[in-house]
């Protein structure tokens, strides 16, 4: 059964960066492409970043454009998501997805992890 593990979340300030990791079981890795998405309260689900299957196309939401590189390692089945400049409206539960396809729409992700939260500070 394919699972899917997130890791690396927790509190920053303003500015700083942090490093989240996804580790994926129970499937074949480099079959999948793999997303980040973001929730905050009371809000909808929200795409952050994808990567394909072999890591050769990215596709990046304009809000994180610039400070959020996603990258993956199919040797380890593990993707990360590295975050820098962190602003206060990037607090929220961080999702890894893996999905057939290079999207950016939720309902095309075929398994999930559990969440990690990242919360910024001022």
């Amino acid at each position: 059964q394919a699972q899917l593990v997130e890791s690396g979340g927790g509190l920053v300030q303003a500015g700083g960066s942090l490093r989240l990791s996804c580790a994926a079981s129970g499937l074949t890795f480099s079959n999948y492409a793999m997303g980040w998405f973001r929730q905050a309260p009371g809000k909808e689900r929200e795409f952050v970043v994808a990567i394909s299957r072999r890591g050769g196309s990215r596709t990046t939401a304009d809000s994180v454009k610039g400070r959020f590189t996603i990258s993956r390692d199919n040797a380890k089945n593990t993707v990360y998501l590295q975050m820098n400049s962190l602003k206060l409206e990037d607090t929220a539960v961080y999702y890894c997805g893996a999905s057939r396809l290079t999207t950016a729409l939720v309902r095309q992700y075929d398994y999930w992890g559990q969440g990690t939260q990242v919360t910024v500070s001022s």
